[in-house]
């Protein structure tokens, strides 16, 4: 289980999702190994040993970056686990890259600083909510729960709804 940001080349002006227009598809980010020599700029151990799959390693936190199995890269995502230190290389990265993210456990825009440590929390306390039930072989949390709610629901509807407006069935 991870908490999931997916970066694309978003306008600027875009103050929500909902701001984008009808028909919008994000341009290319370039070429896959270009985008890999600049997180690495950021990152510089970063393991991309397979160029579709990164990985970031640090005390308290990994970070998976699905780059795509193309080589024109038009955009990618970031699975974190672990602790909220890895909430500054995920912003790190978006910034030094010049590049705008959808959270998946907010369904709208990342916001680095705080507004993304309080998104990263609240993915945490779900996380940690599942695996209880998971422990004590209870039932998962339900539709409907607050944060399960935000996690699953929003990020289903936004995502697809996204990737069915740009004519795309995967990333």
């Amino acid at each position: 289980m991870s908490w999931d940001i997916f970066a694309y080349d978003f306008p600027r002006d875009a103050k929500s999702l909902e701001d984008l227009p009808a028909g919008f598809k994000p341009p290319s980010l370039g070429e896959r190994s270009s985008v890999i020599a600049k997180i690495r700029e950021v990152v510089p151990d970063v393991n991309f040993s397979n160029p579709a799959w990164g990985r970031i390693d640090r005390d308290g936190f990994s970070i998976e970056l699905n780059m795509g199995r193309g080589e024109v890269c038009d955009g990618f995502a970031f699975h974190v686990r672990g602790g909220a230190g890895a909430v500054a290389v995920v912003a790190a990265i978006l910034n030094h890259l010049d590049l705008r993210a959808v959270d998946a456990q907010t369904g709208g825009f990342f916001v680095a600083g705080q507004a993304s440590v309080e998104s990263f929390r609240k993915w945490q306390a779900y996380r940690d909510q599942v695996a209880a039930g998971v422990a004590r072989k209870g039932p998962s949390p339900q539709p409907g729960d607050g944060v399960r709610r935000s996690f699953i629901s929003v990020l289903r509807f936004r995502i697809a709804n996204l990737l069915s407006r740009w004519g795309r069935t995967n990333t």
